[in-house]
């Protein structure tokens, strides 16, 4: 069966889809790194590359390729889901929010290839890959997502980012749809 009539019939008659479905939807599509290669390019001066395979109005598949920089700590809007790494390692680290509004970093942990680590709604982390390795993964949420918020914990700020920015303080003012200025760590 090709990829998109795999994708179709998992994915498809998934609706409002829990957290175990989503798990179980991930290990039923068994997408392979070969699967995948076609679609996988460089990511450039980003923290990855990424490719939407299938979407819905429910879920959003998506491919990434890591580089050597980690992403900013973000969120995923109102989306949950699951993230598996196909190839490589993944350090994962994940924040809560102070008094100030501002992620303090609460704990990494590495995942391993072919492990699955969820992503809570409203949940703030950052990915990057081991070092000295390439990383590939695969991201399943639901619903698709939407008003992603960015974090600068340099500038204490953070940042709404349109659907096609990643997990990046925005190059471009289009990418922006809503900057906001954070409290300042205590000391």
């Amino acid at each position: 069966m090709d990829m998109n009539k795999k994708l179709e019939k998992v994915l498809g008659p998934l609706k409002n889809p829990a957290k175990a479905e989503l798990k179980d939807a991930l290990a039923k599509m068994g997408i392979t790194l070969e699967e995948l290669d076609p679609l996988i390019r460089p990511a450039g001066d980003k923290p990855y590359y990424r490719k939407l395979i299938f979407k819905n109005n429910e879920v959003e598949l998506l491919v990434m390729n890591w580089s050597e920089l980690d992403c900013a700590p973000h969120d995923h809007g109102s989306s949950h889901g699951w993230i598996q790494v196909i190839n490589g390692v993944s350090v994962n680290t994940v924040y809560e929010v102070d008094g100030n509004g501002l992620p303090k970093e609460r704990f990494s942990e590495q995942h391993a290839e072919g492990t699955k680590f969820y992503a809570p709604k409203k949940g703030i982390h950052k990915m990057q890959r081991a070092e000295g390795n390439s990383l590939v993964t695969l991201h399943l949420y639901s619903p698709p997502i939407t008003g992603m918020k960015v974090f600068d914990l340099e500038k204490c700020a953070a940042c709404v980012v349109s659907d096609e920015c990643g997990a990046w303080w925005p190059d471009e003012d289009n990418q922006k749809m809503k900057e906001i200025k954070l409290g300042i760590h205590p000391l």
